[in-house]
């Protein structure tokens, strides 16, 4: 199950690289392929939170495995993180909301604010990875089941 974290993270970068393509076809005035593209996007990042919900059920979240002098700075990163994904996911369905109902002046205003949101959260997400299964050894994983139900 060592895959999925990366497998995970490899959709949620794809989703914010998307949002960006998404980005210059909108300024260029591409609205078609703006639409697809963000439809792309929003669909990548759902297969990222659709991995990463039935990871955290079934196998359960990896503790921070680096150095104990550091891990306070992980811990407030990645509260940080979970701040800015919660956010970001919640701006990204209102905007997505906005523009399949055709409420495009207000889908305008906050479609910019969402990408950065966006962008934010896959690089962060990505640091979390990095420091969780490449520059330190993972720590050890409990299954939210196991954790719940006591076994």
């Amino acid at each position: 199950m060592h895959i999925l974290p990366t497998i995970s993270t490899f959709f949620i970068v794809l989703s914010a690289v998307l949002v960006a393509i998404g980005w210059v076809l909108v300024a260029n005035h591409k609205y078609k392929q703006h639409k697809k593209v963000m439809i792309a996007g929003a669909v990548s990042a759902l297969i990222f939170f659709l991995i990463y919900a039935s990871r955290t059920i079934f196998v359960g979240n990896t503790s921070f495995g680096g150095p104990d002098d550091i891990k306070i700075y992980y811990t407030i990163f990645l509260i940080f993180h979970i701040i800015l994904a919660t956010t970001g996911a919640v701006f990204g369905i209102v905007t997505l909301t906005l523009a399949f109902k055709r409420k495009i002046a207000k889908h305008r205003k906050i479609g910019p604010v969402t990408s950065v949101i966006w962008f934010f959260t896959a690089i962060t997400g990505l640091a979390v990875y990095l420091l969780l299964y490449v520059f330190f050894d993972g720590g050890e994983t409990t299954s939210l089941i196991k954790a719940i139900l006591g076994y």
